[in-house]
């Protein structure tokens, strides 16, 4: 383990000095024997409620109709909603002291602090040291059979979790998650900055959110605004890669667990990014 700074809050984004977390001198976790990740993807955001859960639920199905085995490793410990969207119930099994991740009725395998639990239910009240170590162990302690792409659904802003994923996991890049609001621009600019400071490549963002279509003439609806996702993804050097609308039958999927069964074709152009990027 590097040698830390005295005083250090892990924090980088407050933080200029020039430790070994900004030089990647931090050693990655190792995965169990047996264990293969091709590639890890986060899915990132400068604040909550952008719809982070949803768009790695997505991009997860989208890879694997692709014929890509995807995995989905659930970051936001105090609030995993990944395991209601495929309507997978708490209970994992396991090899000795190696869990399996439970597995989506596509394959997708996917763990999270939820199917751990009692019952999903159960609120999750620990400190950041507590939630940034189980994060760890769902990469060390956790049999990844085989998987081409791992979306890992972080927590937002860039705390404890976020920074013990980009410091320990080998993150390859992010995705960037926003919605049609004045607070796009700080929500992309802490974003990238992060990524700048962990040395990790921005894929591309993406907007959720942005308009509803009318049923009846086809017209996109800007109901939280007007869109300003072209204009910050130019200013910031990053690709706007999907525009995602409030469509009302993603809900109702995800409640009864069934996102599998999505039929659009929001995210073609991030999955089609993503696979040119890391094919």
């Amino acid at each position: 383990m590097a040698e830390e700074i005295e005083g250090c809050t892990h924090d980088c984004s407050t933080c200029g000095a020039d430790c070994a977390s900004r030089q990647g001198g931090i050693q990655k976790e190792k995965l169990r024997d047996g264990s293969s990740v091709r590639r890890v993807i986060g899915i990132v955001s400068g604040k909550g409620g952008v719809g982070k859960s949803i768009v790695t639920s997505m991009m997860a199905v989208e890879m694997q109709r692709r014929a890509h085995r995807a995995a989905i490793l659930d970051a936001d410990v105090t609030g995993p909603s990944i395991p209601k969207s495929f309507g997978l119930k708490p209970g994992v099994d396991a090899m000795g002291d190696i869990l399996l991740p439970a597995k989506t009725k596509t394959g997708i395998q996917v763990m999270s602090v939820n199917l751990l639990l009692e019952s999903e239910d159960q609120p999750v009240v620990w400190r950041g040291p507590v939630l940034a170590g189980a994060v760890k162990q769902f990469w060390t302690d956790v049999y990844w059979d085989d998987v081409d792409y791992m979306f890992v659904d972080m927590p937002p802003g860039t705390g404890d979790v976020p920074l013990t994923v980009f410091q320990s996991l080998p993150v390859d890049g992010i995705l960037i998650v926003t919605t049609p609001q004045d607070l796009v621009s700080m929500i992309v600019k802490k974003a990238v900055n992060m990524a700048n400071l962990m040395n990790v490549p921005v894929i591309g963002m993406i907007e959720n959110m942005s308009y509803v279509l009318c049923p009846d003439c086809g017209k996109k609806i800007p109901v939280f605004g007007e869109s300003r996702a072209e204009e910050v993804a130019a200013d910031y050097g990053v690709k706007l890669l999907a525009r995602i609308p409030l469509d009302t039958r993603l809900s109702p999927l995800c409640d009864k667990g069934i996102i599998e069964l999505m039929e659009n074709d929001y995210l073609s152009a991030a999955a089609d990014e993503v696979e040119k990027i890391f094919s």
